[in-house]
C-alpha cells in the first residue's frame, strides 16, 4: 500500500527565536503516526509571507498532507490565514457559522465582540471551516489535486481537540491509510558501528516494507524496526519472525523488546529472583544508586549503598584493605573486587557492586588516564570486573559507568 506523507509547518516568529518551544509538531507526528501517516519533514517558518508561500509551495511537491499551525490571531502579524487565501486564489469573507460561534464564544464569558474579534470568522471562502471548540480561531481544511492542507491553532490544547475531533477522523476517510508498526529492540554492552556489523546481514534482507533504525544513547543502542502493511496484527506476526532471527544473532546484548529503561529491566529481574543488592560507587558518586531507586518499588531488592569517595573512607569506613590501596591505587581491579565484595557483606545482600575510576577531568596518570573505570559484581557464586575506558568528559563517564554496571547486573546475577 502506498504511504502516505504529511508535513508538519509550525508558523510563528517567536518560534524560531527561541521565545516559544514548538511541542505542537512533535505531538502532531506522535497522531500522524498512531494513523497510519508518515511524516517526512518537519518546518519552522517566520511570520513573513514570501516565507510561508514558499514553504506551501514546497510542502505540496513532498507530501500528501501538510498541517499548519499557529498565525490564526486577529493582529496584523498572524499572516496564515490570507497567506493560505493567497495560495489557494479565493477571497476571505465572513463565515456565517463561524461568526455565529465567535459571538457565542465572548457572550457566553461576558465579554464584548470587537471587529477585530468579528475577523476571527473571516475564512478563505475556498476552504471547509473546522470548529474550534474550545477558542476564537477556526481551523481550515483545503483541497487541491489530491492534496490536503490543514490550518490549525498554534494554541496547544485548541490544536490537539481539534487534530482529535475534527482532523484525523477527517483525514482517514479522505485517505486509504496503511497501517504502521515500530517495534522496539534495547541493547546494552555493544556499540553502534559494532552492532551494526554484526546484523548487517539480516538488515539486509529486511523485506521493502520493513525498516531499521538505529538510535545510540549512553551506553546503550535502540533499535526500531518499522514496517508498513495492510493490518497491524499482520505486521506483529512478520516482525516477530525477524525479530526472533535477531535474538539468535545478538540476544546477549538485548535487554528489552520494548521502550523500557535498563534499570527497570533490571529492577525487574531482581524481583523475580527474589535477589537484594548493594553498592559502593566511588567515582559515579551516588549515580548509579539514583538510577536504581528511580524505579517505583526498589525498596524491594536494594537494600542501600556506600560512597567511599576517599582513600581514607574506603580504608576505614568500607573495609578495604590498607595494603590493597598502597600496592594497586584506587583505581585497580584488586580494589574494585574487594569493594564489591566488602559491601555484599555489609549490607548482607546477595548482589554487591562496585565502581572506582578517573571521572576527570584531574587524577589522571600515564598508567591511567582520564575515563579509566573499573567496576566489579559479586555474589556468592563469583565476582567479575571490568576495566572501562570512557570519555574525557566527567559528567558522561559518570553515567556511562553506571550504565555500564547495570548491564554487569543484567548479564551476571544468577538465572
Amino acid at each position: 500500500m502506498k504511504p502516505i506523507l504529511a508535513e508538519i509547518l509550525a508558523i510563528g516568529d517567536e518560534l524560531l527565536i527561541g521565545q516559544t518551544l514548538d511541542t505542537n509538531s512533535h505531538w502532531i507526528s506522535g497522531e500522524l503516526d498512531k494513523a497510519g501517516i508518515k511524516t517526512v519533514r518537519r518546518t519552522t517558518v517566520g511570520d513573513t509571507e514570501v516565507e510561508i508561500l514558499t514553504a506551501f509551495a514546497e510542502a505540496e511537491k513532498r507530501a500528501d498532507i501538510i498541517l499548519i499551525t499557529g498565525g490564526l490571531g486577529p493582529t496584523s502579524d498572524d499572516l496564515t490565514k490570507p497567506c493560505l487565501a493567497k495560495y489557494f486564489n479565493c477571497e476571505i469573507k465572513i463565515h456565517e457559522e463561524a461568526l455565529a460561534e465567535v459571538t457565542e464564544f465572548f457572550k457566553s464569558r461576558g465579554r464584548e465582540l470587537t471587529e477585530t474579534n468579528r475577523q476571527q470568522a473571516a475564512l478563505p471562502v475556498c476552504c471547509e471551516k473546522i470548529t474550534n471548540a474550545i477558542g476564537t480561531a477556526p481551523g481550515m481544511w483545503f483541497e487541491r489535486n489530491k492534496k490536503v492542507f490543514v490550518s490549525m491553532p498554534g494554541v496547544p490544547h485548541e490544536m490537539k481537540r481539534m487534530m482529535q475531533e475534527t482532523v484525523i477522523p477527517k483525514l482517514r476517510k479522505t485517505f486509504a491509510l496503511p497501517a504502521i508498526l515500530h517495534r522496539i529492540i534495547r541493547t546494552a554492552g555493544i556499540g553502534e558501528s559494532f552492532l551494526a556489523d554484526k546484523i548487517a546481514g539480516w538488515e539486509k534482507a529486511l523485506p521493502p516494507t520493513m525498516k531499521l533504525a538505529f538510535l545510540p544513547g549512553l551506553g546503550e543502542v535502540k533499535l526500531r524496526l518499522t514496517a508498513y502493511g495492510n493490518s497491524r496484527e499482520q505486521l506483529y506476526r512478520e516482525t516477530d519472525e525477524h525479530i526472533e532471527q535477531l535474538r539468535s544473532l545478538i540476544g546477549n546484548f538485548i535487554y528489552a523488546f520494548e521502550d523500557v529503561e535498563l534499570e527497570q529491566v533490571i529492577g525487574q529481574q531482581l524481583r523475580e529472583r527474589k535477589l537484594t543488592l548493594a553498592i559502593a560507587e566511588s567515582c559515579t558518586g551516588g549515580y548509579l544508586s539514583h538510577l536504581i531507586t528511580t524505579i517505583p518499588g526498589s525498596s524491594d531488592y536494594f537494600m542501600g549503598s556506600m560512597i567511599p569517595y576517599a582513600y581514607d573512607i574506603k580504608m576505614r569506613q568500607l573495609g578495604v584493605k590498607p595494603e590493597t590501596l598502597e600496592r594497586y591505587g584506587a583505581v585497580s581491579e584488586p580494589t574494585i573486587i574487594e569493594m564489591a565484595n566488602i559491601v555484599r557483606a555489609k549490607f548482607n545482600t546477595d548482589i554487591g557492586v562496585a565502581t572506582s575510576g578517573i571521572a576527570g577531568p584531574g587524577g589522571a596518570t600515564p598508567e591511567k588516564p582520564v575515563g579509566t573505570v573499573w567496576i566489579a559484581y559479586s555474589d556468592k557464586h563469583q565476582t567479575v570486573t571490568r576495566k572501562l575506558q570512557l570519555s574525557k568528559d566527567r559528567i558522561l563517564n559518570i553515567k556511562l559507568a553506571s550504565v555500564a554496571v547495570l548491564n554487569l547486573i543484567r548479564l551476571s546475577m544468577p538465572k
